[in-house]
């Protein structure tokens, strides 16, 4: 699957004293890459939701390449790294400029409403697996 490229501004309210983005901003960088990939294959997050099920993050890492700055504006990449039946994990490129900022993953482990990890629902993985992830 290629990446989907989602622009993000930064705000100020994203920057630390220093006027750098603050390193525990780029998750929520990564979720706004996430729910926009979710939402191009024709399912936003609030639907898994109404469906009874949530996707759990369980893991991340990041490394840290370069910094960015107010009103940098980034492009987040994000795409299905891998599928399992219970799992999905998300890679990340954060650019400026065509340059790497940050890259990362995202694991999440798929719950119903009782909070017990479940199978990932077909009308969830199916959106992944066709783009060649099983």
């Amino acid at each position: 699957m290629d990446y989907l490229e989602v622009p993000v501004r930064v705000r100020y309210a994203d920057t630390d004293k220093m006027g750098i983005v603050y390193y525990g901003t780029y998750p929520q960088y990564f979720e706004i890459g996430r729910t926009e990939l979710m939402r191009s294959k024709g399912l936003a997050y609030r639907a898994v939701e109404e469906m009874g099920y949530h996707l759990v993050v369980s893991g991340m890492e990041i490394k840290y390449h370069s910094s960015a700055t107010y009103d940098d504006v980034l492009i987040v990449r994000v795409r299905v790294a891998d599928i399992q039946s219970r799992g999905i994990t998300f890679h990340y490129l954060i650019l400026k400029d065509g340059q790497r900022v940050v890259e990362g993953k995202t694991k999440h482990i798929c719950v119903n409403a009782d909070w017990k990890a479940v199978r990932i629902p077909p009308a969830i993985s199916e959106l992944f697996i066709d783009a060649g992830h099983q």
